[in-house]
């Protein structure tokens, strides 16, 4: 599947449960195992849960590959492995301790969310 298209995919996906704080990184030049890194949070351990499923849900009936998900279990912090894109699902208090944006942030992506709203999220 296209990358843009995937991304847009999980975006919507991640839109459609009420995400919070999306961020998109572009990675490429940072590690070649994956070319953008999406950073979410999730108010709960069953919201995070119910992101990262809906994540899975979208991107297979779009006909993408999800290669793996971990952390589902507890719900604090789930990673969904896309291959070409890495969705962190993260609680807040999780999400600020590990600041992943400090280490993939170089390069924020600008998408759009909920349709008009654009955020800052690398390109």
């Amino acid at each position: 599947m296209d990358l843009r298209k995937l991304q847009r995919v999980v975006i919507d996906a991640l839109e459609d449960v009420k995400g919070q704080d999306i961020r998109v990184f572009n990675t490429t030049g940072q590690t070649d195992l994956f070319d953008r890194v999406v950073v979410v949070s999730g108010t709960s351990n069953r919201q995070t849960r119910a992101l990262a499923s809906n994540v899975r849900e979208k991107v297979k009936e779009a006909g993408g590959h999800v290669i793996s998900v971990e952390g589902d279990d507890t719900g604090e912090w789930v990673l969904v492995d896309l291959g070409d894109i890495v969705v962190h699902v993260m609680q807040p208090a999780i999400r600020s301790y590990y600041n992943l944006e400090e280490i993939w942030g170089a390069k924020p992506v600008r998408v759009k969310l909920g349709g008009a709203k654009a955020a800052n999220a690398a390109d």
